[in-house]
């Protein structure tokens, strides 16, 4: 089974061009910040919007033309939308009943769903008796019971707490590792949810496709802000030139470019927030060969064992980068909003990639 698509649509002002395609038994992460146009994507591959510029072709069969419930589509919300007055195994049944089949062959289908998800013990009680980890289980259940060809994953782990999210998310990667006939389109915010369940992953930002590839190398080499804020990595845009990148502003990041690069060619220099060191303002930087900036805190917040420390500046690359540092040298250094600092970043921690066509108009 291959899934085909090329989807374009609009919704007021907000216009939708993607292409992608995926083999059977693939999982597709579609990443981007609010707006980007994640959910209307899935939307259109649902059937719930329509548009006569849309195309998507499963297994050569044209889905454009069929109402939903007859597309073998399976869509799974971040809330689970389960049916009040029904019980949870009759949740479940209720798609292979509206199929054709029997109470008794959609009740018995239900019953290899919940098992398959761990829920068969609560197949008898009432969506309002369900925790919220218990509920997406039952959701999932109830969105593999129709056997769909295509299934569509809106941000499912987005609701769910820290406790029950590992769990469901360690589901989802058996149920979805398990089907081989089946292509599954996953929209997520989260990196964590990208690398454990995705094969390929697309960046989208403002309707289309910036970036694309393997999710390893998409999260570990991002061409776009976006992807590298989604990666915690720092990024600056600029073109490649001998030994590094050049800024618009005329600076030179040093930096190790990637195999290929092309002298004077757009590019983004991508570098982790471990990477940077922050100096009092004034004080000489002793070591290796290094980037050196002048810049200003803008924010300094918890993050895990680390602070992270933010900076802005009014020129150059060193604004908007983060730092990871000790509890202990923030407290050594002072850092506070608003106070003057060397920031420093070694030329070795440094790659240099090709920038997608959005990162090189946004530096331009």
């Amino acid at each position: 089974m291959t899934l085909r698509a090329v989807v374009r649509a609009a919704r007021g002002q907000f216009r939708l061009s993607v292409e992608l395609s995926a083999e059977r038994g693939h999982v597709v992460a579609v990443l981007g910040h609010n707006g980007a146009g994640k959910s209307t994507l899935l939307d259109c591959l649902a059937g719930l919007l329509r548009s006569d510029e849309t195309s998507v072709r499963l297994d050569g069969r044209e889905l454009g033309s069929l109402p939903p419930h007859r597309r073998r589509v399976g869509l799974l919300r971040q809330r689970p939308l389960l049916f009040p007055h029904l019980t949870v195994r009759d949740n479940v049944a209720f798609g292979p009943r509206a199929a054709g089949a029997s109470r008794r062959q959609a009740r018995a289908i239900a019953g290899r769903w919940l098992a398959a998800v761990g829920a068969e013990e609560y197949a008898d009680r009432r969506p309002d008796q369900l925790s919220g980890g218990q509920a997406q289980r039952v959701a999932l259940a109830r969105a593999l019971a129709t056997e769909p060809e295509l299934l569509l994953l809106d941000e499912p782990l987005a609701a769910l707490d820290a406790d029950a999210a590992p769990a469901m998310r360690a589901l989802l990667r058996t149920v979805l590792r398990s089907a081989s006939k089946r292509v599954t389109v996953l929209v997520t915010h989260d990196p964590l949810d990208a690398l454990a369940l995705a094969d390929t992953a697309l960046v989208l930002a403002d309707g289309r496709v910036v970036e694309r590839g393997p999710t390893q190398r998409v999260l570990s080499a991002p061409r776009t802000p976006y992807a590298a804020r989604l990666a915690g990595l720092n990024l600056v845009a600029g073109e490649a030139v001998e030994g590094g990148l050049r800024t618009p502003d005329g600076d030179l990041l040093s930096g190790l470019h990637a195999e290929g690069l092309e002298p004077h060619t757009p590019a983004v220099a991508v570098f982790a927030p471990s990477a940077v060191s922050v100096y009092p303002r004034g004080k000489s930087v002793p070591g290796s060969p290094r980037n050196t900036a002048e810049a200003v805190v803008a924010a300094v917040e918890p993050h895990g064992p680390v602070i992270r420390v933010r900076t802005r500046a009014s020129g150059g690359w060193a604004g908007g980068l983060t730092a990871d540092l000790t509890p202990a040298a923030v407290a050594d250094l002072a850092l506070d909003p608003g106070k003057p600092v060397t920031v420093v970043v070694k030329a070795t921690a440094v790659d240099v990639h090709p920038a997608s066509s959005l990162s090189a108009a946004r530096s331009a």
